[in-house]
Formats: C-alpha cells, sequence, structure tokens
C-alpha cells in the first residue's frame, strides 16, 4: 500500500482548526495540513484526520514528547505519527525565536 494521504498539524498563535487547513493535491497524493492555538487541540484533529483517510501524521516541533504521545494515544496507535525536532545546532536560534 502505498502513501496517498499524509497529515500535518502545525501550532501557531490564532490558528483554528475550523478554518485554518489547507490541503494540497497531485492525482496520486495528498497533504492536508491544519493549525492549531495548541498542542491540546491535537487529538481531535488527528482523530478527524483518520476518519479522513489520512495514513500518517506529523506533528510540528510545538507538540513536544508530551503532546505527541498524547495524539498517539488519543488514536489509539491506528496509524504513525512523527513529530519534527531540532537538533543541539538549532537550539540558540530557537530560543531567540521564542524568547
Amino acid at each position: 500500500m502505498a502513501l496517498t494521504k499524509f497529515g500535518f498539524i502545525v501550532t501557531g498563535a490564532g490558528l483554528d482548526p475550523q478554518f485554518n487547513r489547507m490541503s494540497m493535491a497531485s492525482d496520486q497524493f495528498e497533504m492536508i495540513t491544519v493549525g492549531v492555538a495548541n498542542a491540546s487541540q491535537g487529538p481531535a484533529v488527528a482523530k478527524g484526520m483518520i476518519e479522513n483517510g489520512v495514513q500518517l501524521i506529523e506533528l510540528c516541533g510545538g507538540f513536544g514528547p508530551e503532546w505527541t504521545g498524547k495524539v498517539i494515544e488519543a488514536i489509539d496507535g491506528a496509524i504513525p505519527v512523527g513529530s519534527v525536532a531540532y537538533g543541539p545546532e538549532s537550539i540558540d536560534q530557537i530560543y531567540r525565536l521564542f524568547k
């Protein structure tokens, strides 16, 4: 089975998952991106993605390990869930961005 439907959930101030969503698609692949204001909205969004046929979910770095785990738990491990992480070479830049 090929990957044909991918989901990405991103956190950002003021984002509303009902309105802040987009799709990028070809005739063989679709990527659905949904924005949430905070990671606590992630589990519900992930469940909705699965209901819509998403086969794999990637979470932005704002979820961290705790909320990544909560998303996986909420979907009962139904599909793979990964999260973006930054290596030590990015720590200073990330700190400046979010301080």
